[in-house]
């Protein structure tokens, strides 16, 4: 039975492996700059879960979530390859929605901030000019 602490640090050269790949690229089309946020593997070192990201909107991130799942098997090799684990983890993907909340959060704070120069302005009697982005 392997320690946390092995299994943190398989996760971590995991991430580093993948990575690495995605920034030499891959044959398939559908996969584009991604990155990898994190992995996780499970004590028995059996399973990793792969949390990713990457920019653009809903359909790119279907294209991306397919062509990961098509090369499970070519990444899992080359992680068999790199690594030389005695049993290499099943690799399950999974999008990463943090950076999505985040952009989200921080729209929601720039709305809030120009409803309130706007009222202010409406206070003063002034015409609401729009704001420039600092």
């Amino acid at each position: 039975m392997s320690t946390p602490i092995r299994s943190d640090r398989v996760a971590q050269l995991i991430q580093q492996h993948l990575a690495a790949t995605f920034v030499r690229g891959l044959k398939d089309p559908r996969i584009g700059l991604v990155t990898i946020t994190g992995c996780k593997v499970s004590p028995d070192l059996r399973q990793a879960r792969v949390y990713w990201t990457v920019h653009g909107d809903e359909k790119v991130r279907k294209d991306t979530g397919a062509g990961l799942e098509a090369a499970r098997g070519f990444l899992r090799r080359g992680i068999g390859q790199e690594l030389g684990l005695r049993v290499v983890p099943d690799l399950s993907f999974t999008y990463d929605e943090a950076i999505d909340r985040g952009d989200r959060i921080e729209q929601l704070l720039r709305e809030a901030k120009e409803s309130d120069r706007r009222r202010a302005q409406e206070a003063e009697g002034a015409p609401a000019a729009p704001e420039e982005d600092e």
